[in-house]
């Protein structure tokens, strides 16, 4: 698999990932797990656009 494929799928994940840990955070009042998942969040649109820059520069 390619590293532009590869940071593509991974930075989805952790977007799911941090959504689902948002949202527990705001159901059982976790603010710290609510940070948390936005943090992962954040950090997977980071390795989406990673993946896309370098499929575009044909890595």
């Amino acid at each position: 698999m390619k590293s532009s494929t590869r940071d593509n799928a991974e930075g989805t994940l952790h977007k799911i990932k941090g959504k689902v840990k948002e949202t527990v955070g705001k159901i059982f009042g976790n603010p710290e797990l609510k940070t948390e998942g936005k943090i992962e969040k954040i950090e997977g649109k980071i390795q989406e656009k990673s993946g896309r820059i370098k499929k575009s520069l044909g890595e």
